[in-house]
């Protein structure tokens, strides 16, 4: 029995027990993580912890030996459908976001800050895009919090929208990978929508964060030429992009590559504790980033934003779930995992 199935201790013998079990692990980690928060601020010694609040680490961990339970074959085959919809779902909602809150008034370091978290991967999206843009501190602040707000609750409402309007596990899997900002919450959706769904949603979501170093230069040259004009600055090149490119993706690709080739020599009853023991590090790795969510979150970044991001966020958002709800179902609506 996996954490996936099996009903907390508390409940067990108990009149929740089934309630207890309906409930998944990434919620219970999540609000583990925002009650751990509350106590720490009570306590006054949150912002002295806060670096050992390890999401990145945690999360990229989890999803490299996720890769070692999704077969070689669903990824090759999911790559082509994933790719085209990374690229048009990133390019429309960019440029979608990036209209709305130059509306709206925005800084242009924002705005960049803010359309990078919002159509590739939220926060490590926004760092690069900062890196790139040299924006403030404050704005990396503001997206990073924004990111945390709406992927918190979009990490149970798309499972139930998927639930509501009958997706098949493939299209659910691309819907939420596809729209969830942080590859964590995309990771805490998908187990929520099923091992299927969170298959998909994960492949497709690495397929976007693997555009981020591509999105990091432009960004860089644009700022440089048009919008900042700086003519000393060296232009960007291939050290910038590798430099800029996640490297947990071929991290993720490699071990699938080897769990398939170890699947044509172990026999059925040692594959099958290989997957689950890879499965339960598995776990316990996005158990602990789910946990950091909660520990991250913060009101205070959120209320120094004021109302515009927060708004210009909000609609990019709405634009990202149809985009996204259309394209996954054109794109994944025959794929059989």
């Amino acid at each position: 029995m996996t954490v996936h199935d099996a009903p907390p201790e508390w409940s067990e013998g108990t009149s929740l027990e089934k309630l207890g079990g309906a409930v998944e692990y990434p919620v219970y980690a999540i609000v583990i993580g925002l009650l751990l928060n509350a106590v720490l601020s009570a306590l006054g010694v949150r912002a002295r912890l806060a670096s050992g609040f390890r999401t990145e680490f945690f999360i990229k961990t989890g999803l490299v030996l996720l890769g070692g339970t999704v077969v070689l074959s669903v990824i090759v085959r999911a790559a082509g459908p994933a790719i085209v919809q990374a690229l048009v779902l990133i390019t429309g909602v960019f440029f979608f976001t990036w209209w709305v809150a130059g509306r709206f008034g925005l800084d242009d370091h924002l705005r960049a800050l803010l359309s990078s978290a919002v159509s590739i991967c939220g926060v490590s999206a926004a760092i690069a895009a900062a890196g790139a843009v040299k924006a403030k501190k404050e704005h990396l602040a503001y997206t990073a919090t924004l990111v945390i707000v709406f992927a918190l609750p979009s990490i149970f409402l798309l499972p139930w929208l998927a639930g509501q309007l009958g997706l098949s596990d493939a299209v659910a899997g691309a819907w939420i990978g596809g729209n969830i900002d942080t590859t964590a919450a995309v990771s805490a959706a998908g187990a929520l929508a099923g091992e299927d769904a969170l298959q998909i949603a994960s492949i497709v979501k690495l397929t976007q964060n693997a555009l981020i170093g591509v999105v990091a230069v432009a960004l860089t040259a644009w700022f440089a030429v048009k919008v900042e004009r700086d003519a000393d600055a060296p232009r960007p090149g291939a050290r910038d992009f590798w430099r800029r490119f996640p490297k947990f993706v071929l991290g993720f690709i490699a071990a699938s590559v080897i769990v398939t080739v170890a699947a044509e020599f172990l026999d059925g009853g040692r594959l099958d504790g290989l997957d689950a023991t890879v499965k339960g590090f598995r776990d316990y790795f996005l158990i602990l980033a789910f946990v950091s969510i909660g520990l991250e979150f913060e009101v205070k970044s959120l209320r120094e934003a004021g109302v515009r991001p927060v708004a210009v966020f909000g609609l990019a958002t709405v634009f990202n779930l149809v985009l996204g709800l259309l394209l996954a179902s054109v794109l994944f609506g025959s794929f059989e995992v």
